[in-house]
């Protein structure tokens, strides 16, 4: 088997965001293929990398768009499991006056959270061929695919890849936020890359300062490299006793988030995939960050997120105006 730049594991949804109104005053909403980790997967493919995806979609027509548009965007499905009888996961994204985003997920259960340790066995060679393993909490809301994940991580250890973890946070989909905090636990024991928000750093530390906040979970948990995101005031990036800040850039054009945090961490991944970990320079980390913070920006102006990522060549054009 051919060995894979990325392999992630995870949720595989359609997001449906908020697309106007009708003519007699209703939302429309617009079905995009989403799902974090298969988020970043395109953009890393996008930026020239080899990927795969496990995960797992219901037996109907979604499941069935979601497989066609993932491999649409050449990532590997050989790990994208069919549920017989759960349908494809559902999150409707709506858009609120100050920016934020509202979700509503139909997922109880979903075709994503039915992904067992069985499931992981039996594709256990495409996650042990990647050189870089990225996973985020919501394929660990329940216990089936918790022990599912669990074990892929440990796989992709053993195998020698580099671990990378997105919290992710969504509230609505935890029985409690005790749950929530535990997950996002196992996930810095075990990272070696970690792209956090400034919610999330907050909400785990209890802290508002992201930096301290940042700084202290690196510390905790002896994380080589943590990336924090700052929404639109940028980004930064904490490695050993470096902490390097970017601005993030306003895009008048901008009319929705989501998708943005899933290009950064796709593109933290590229570039520390391709210039390794062990030692990365103040200059490397500034240019990281740049090119991340302007691909998440681009992503801001478009609705969804997996099939209409930005190419390296649109960020380049993009930092060059």
């Amino acid at each position: 088997m051919s060995r894979f730049d990325v392999v992630a594991l995870g949720e595989l949804l359609i997001d449906f965001t908020n697309n106007g109104e009708s003519s007699q005053g209703n939302p429309i909403f617009e079905a995009n293929p989403g799902g974090a980790p298969c988020n970043v997967l395109s953009m890393l493919q996008n930026l020239g990398n080899n990927t795969a995806f496990v995960g797992k979609v219901g037996d109907d027509f979604f499941g069935r768009m979601l497989t066609e548009r993932v491999k649409k965007q050449g990532i590997d499905v050989s790990g994208l499991l069919v549920d017989p009888e759960i349908p494809t996961t559902l999150a409707f994204v709506n858009k609120l006056p100050n920016g934020d985003r509202d979700f509503s997920f139909y997922r109880k259960p979903g075709a994503d959270m039915m992904l067992t340790a069985d499931d992981v066995v039996s594709v256990k060679d495409i996650i042990g061929n990647g050189e870089v393993f990225h996973f985020g909490t919501l394929s660990m809301t329940s216990f089936s695919v918790e022990e599912a994940t669990r074990l892929a991580v440990d796989i992709a250890k053993n195998s020698g890849a580099l671990i990378s973890f997105d919290p992710n946070y969504r509230a609505p989909l935890w029985e409690s936020e005790k749950q929530a905090l535990d997950a996002m636990r196992f996930g810095f024991e075990s990272c070696d890359i970690l792209k956090i928000s400034d919610n999330e750093v907050e909400l785990f530390t209890g802290i508002s300062d992201v930096e301290e906040g940042a700084r202290r979970i690196k510390e905790k948990y002896n994380i080589p490299l943590v990336f924090a995101t700052l929404g639109p005031d940028g980004s930064m990036a904490l490695y050993k006793d470096m902490v390097v800040k970017r601005d993030g850039f306003i895009n008048p054009d901008t009319i929705e988030t989501t998708g943005a945090g899933d290009t950064f961490c796709a593109c933290a991944i590229d570039y520390v995939r391709r210039c390794g970990i062990k030692i990365l320079s103040e200059q490397q980390l500034e240019q990281c960050l740049t090119f991340a913070n302007a691909a998440a920006s681009i992503i801001t102006t478009r609705r969804g997120a997996l099939s209409v990522m930005p190419t390296w060549q649109e960020v380049e054009e993009f930092l060059q105006k």
